[in-house]
């Protein structure tokens, strides 16, 4: 028995379209899965592809930054003081790269809180950047609604749980999950571009003085500079749990393959099952 899907690129509803025959004997074995694609098939089109490789970077450059800027000041605080003389609604279990900070550790991390403060900003920019072009993108050419917003039918209560439940036991993609992306994947990827990232951007420059002065309100929604800082941090905890599994669920559904489609918007024709 076969079971065939069918899908459109992700570059628009004009695209060509594939088919995919999956032998149902054979599913969740380590059998060939062979995709028959259309001509000029793409999985990604080539804005989204860039700007996905931009925000990994600048992704990257943020969390190396971000921890040495954490480890200057390893206390969070609620409110708009906090200082190692007040206290401190949590604090991390690290030692600090300044001595003036109480850590509970009789040493103290070289201090490269200068130059990641520069790089901080500067990949925080990107990132912004390479958003709004994402996010300009997804609405006017439908790749939101068309790639992204998932169906009624897939938010039913017994498939969203069977979807979900395969995401926690991290269980192999199948093969038509290539072309398309499964209800959880969906909400996940719409909580980070609408929700997360939004949040991670206004906390930040609800900690930038210059930005507070011009524009006061981004500072007083959070309740205060160190309250922004906090929940800038939670924004990050987030965002970095969410690269963690995307990355693992890459690596099980095809490293090579992925990457592949990501860097020249093609799916390959086969692929060990």
């Amino acid at each position: 028995m076969q079971a065939a899907f069918r899908g459109t690129d992700a570059a628009g509803p004009s695209a060509p379209c594939y088919y995919l025959a999956v032998d149902a004997s054979v599913q969740g074995s380590h059998a060939a899965a062979v995709r028959s694609l259309g001509t000029g098939a793409t999985r990604h089109a080539a804005l989204v592809r860039v700007t996905h490789w931009v925000t990994t970077l600048a992704v990257l450059a943020l969390l190396v930054t971000g921890a040495e800027i954490v480890v200057s000041h390893p206390r969070f605080y609620w409110g708009d003081e906090g200082n190692v003389n007040t206290p401190a609604l949590f604090q991390l279990p690290i030692p600090s790269s300044r001595e003036a900070v109480p850590t509970g550790y009789d040493y103290v991390l070289p201090d490269q809180n200068g130059w990641s403060r520069s790089l901080h900003f500067e990949a925080a920019w990107a990132l912004v950047l390479a958003g709004l072009l994402y996010g300009v993108h997804g609405l006017v050419s439908g790749h939101f609604r068309r790639d992204l917003l998932p169906s009624p039918d897939s938010l039913r209560p017994a498939a969203f749980a069977r979807s979900l439940a395969s995401h926690l036991r991290f269980t192999r993609p199948g093969p038509e999950e290539a072309w398309s992306y499964n209800p959880v994947q969906r909400l996940a990827y719409l909580g980070v571009v609408f929700v997360l990232v939004p949040l991670m951007v206004w906390t930040g420059l609800a900690m930038s003085p210059a930005v507070v002065s011009a524009l006061p309100g981004p500072l007083s929604v959070f309740g205060g500079h160190q309250s922004a800082r906090t929940l800038h941090f939670a924004a990050t905890i987030l965002l970095t749990a969410f690269v963690v599994v995307h990355v693992v669920m890459v690596i099980r559904a095809g490293f090579g393959n992925r990457t592949r489609a990501m860097l020249t918007g093609a799916a390959v024709q086969e692929e060990d099952r």
